[in-house]
């Protein structure tokens, strides 16, 4: 037997497999134009941010929700001549919380970068560091692990 429980806005309904097998007498209601909660596309007639926008795939929720909605209003109501240079820090903000969740909010793997960046630190590694060249005005003794620029001179 089916039912319905009401939670807050929500109505569930638990229906039967014999419920499914009948064809459904549901009376559709019109869509209110000036319901925010429509899918009316990301900005609403008001000039609002919609943030039940589907375009916005789910990010003005979850535990990074409330710094995503501060960095995309901050940028959307941005009248700086580079639009949202102002938002920075906010941007910022909502990256480090999605840091912290990398389940819910995978990072983009660049796998053209990956090889480059492993043959960057191999030729890295292969040269040395500024610190580590010895010139004659840091260290002017010869010895067997500090040569000179003179290799090929011996020492008398």
């Amino acid at each position: 037997m089916s039912y319905c429980r009401q939670e807050g806005k929500d109505r569930i309904i638990f229906v039967t497999k014999e419920d499914h097998e009948t064809p459904s007498n549901a009376e559709l209601i019109a869509e209110d134009p000036d319901d925010p909660y429509e899918e009316q596309g990301l900005i609403l007639p008001n000039g609002d941010i919609n943030w039940n926008c589907p375009c916005l795939g789910g990010m003005a929720s979850g535990p990074c929700g409330s710094q995503f909605k501060e960095a995309f209003s901050c940028f959307h109501y941005s009248k700086e001549e580079v639009k949202g240079s102002e938002c920075i820090d906010n941007f910022r903000n909502m990256q480090e919380c999605m840091q912290r969740y990398p389940e819910l909010y995978p990072q983009e793997e660049e796998k053209e970068s990956s090889p480059q960046a492993e043959s960057d630190s191999g030729s890295a590694s292969a040269a040395p560091s500024e610190s580590s060249t010895l010139t004659p005005e840091t260290d002017s003794t010869p010895g067997p692990d500090n040569t000179l620029p003179t290799d090929n001179q011996t020492v008398s």
